[in-house]
């Protein structure tokens, strides 16, 4: 077996673990603090909107020679606005300028004909308005709201509600740290953007519910033993799945990574930044919080419990009362063990001097 499967059995097993759960404020904090700087960002530079969100035109054009900073300075000479140009595998460009109507387009267009050397009916042109934004806008708002709505119903009837609360909590710190990478970065968020979001929180969710299933197997009949309070459990829990969680994580990273760094990084596929970034932080997030946030709030609000109050009461009474014991058991081998080496030195100084005399070693009132 290898190592690393060795070490999953013995953490399902319960042989080793590591306290995520007593741990917990560390990782509030750090998620706090994250969830600040992915806030400040959004605040500070916002999402830099595709023009599928905020209308716009799209000029493709045949291949050319002319730069993505040479396009990118004609269009905005052209239209007056910041442009995003992306080289296309056949040669050509693809230039997005938001904020433009039909009218302001075609001059736009013939300006560009003219700085890039080529015909005007060489350059397709295509239109978004900005009515047709605000729609899909909204989609992907509502579509993200019934997703919400369907995962607290769900984790609610399959599990509990704290439980239901805890991976809403997750779902919305994955959320916020995607969007504000978003900002901080400035990639264009398109719909692929939108649909790689959705596809992280479900994910995410899957995670969370694999150690939720786990807490609640192990906890069924928790109120009727004293070794174990429901942090405890709940900790054991994610040990018990932690090598899983790894294993289908960094599976799922590396073809995403292949898709950001080499697709979109080396090779220039600029369409494939829109979902690969938030595939890849979402996934990460996804696994942090999955580990880091959801399983130890349900154990903070389970330790909030009239009935679970009463357990952790009785079992630190059980484990102060057993540690009471081995201090008393300890000290009471430490005060007889010089009892027994003065035994064990008394006999043999007394045995020759009841056996012989005269030192010769013979029986005393015997002659040979």
């Amino acid at each position: 077996m290898s190592k690393l499967g060795n070490l999953g059995a013995r953490l399902h097993r319960g042989e080793i673990s590591y306290d995520f759960v007593g741990k917990r404020k560390i990782w509030y904090g750090i998620s706090i603090l994250i969830t600040i700087t992915a806030i400040v960002g959004l605040a500070v530079r916002g999402l830099n909107m595709g023009i599928d969100f905020q209308g716009g035109a799209v000029f493709t054009t045949p291949k050319t020679s002319v730069s993505v900073s040479q396009a990118e300075t004609y269009a905005k000479e052209a239209a007056g606005h910041d442009a995003v140009v992306q080289k296309l595998g056949t040669g050509g460009l693809r230039i997005q300028i938001a904020g433009m109507d039909t009218a302001k387009s075609d001059a736009t267009k013939a300006e560009l004909a003219k700085d890039m050397n080529m015909s005007t009916e060489s350059i397709a042109a295509d239109l978004v308005g900005p009515s047709w934004g605000d729609q899909i806008a909204n989609k992907a708002w509502e579509g993200l709201g019934i997703f919400m709505v369907l995962v607290v119903i769900y984790l609610a009837i399959a599990f509990e509600w704290r439980m239901a609360v805890a991976a809403l909590v997750a779902l919305i710190h994955d959320i916020t740290i995607t969007t504000g990478i978003y900002a901080l970065v400035g990639f264009e968020v398109t719909p692929g953007t939108v649909i790689g979001l959705l596809t992280i929180l479900g994910y995410s969710l899957y995670d969370t519910v694999v150690v939720f299933d786990s807490l609640k197997e192990q906890t069924k009949d928790i109120t009727k033993q004293t070794r174990f309070t429901y942090s405890d459990i709940a900790n054991r829990s994610i040990n018990g799945t932690l090598v899983r969680s790894i294993n289908t994580t960094v599976v799922a990273l590396l073809p995403v990574a292949g898709l950001l760094f080499i697709g979109g990084g080396f090779l220039g596929a600029g369409t494939l930044n829109d979902i690969s970034l938030s595939l890849f932080v979402g996934l990460a997030a996804g696994a942090y919080s999955s580990i880091f946030i959801a399983t130890p709030l349900v154990a903070d609000l389970k330790e909030a419990e009239p009935q679970m109050k009463a357990l952790k009461k009785r079992v630190l009474a059980k484990r102060a009362q057993a540690a009471a014991e081995e201090e008393m058991a300890e000290a009471r081998g430490g005060v007889d063990e010089p009892e027994d080496a003065a035994a064990a030195v008394v006999g043999p100084r007394n045995q020759p001097a009841s056996r012989t005399r005269g030192g010769r070693g013979r029986p005393s009132g015997k002659r040979r």
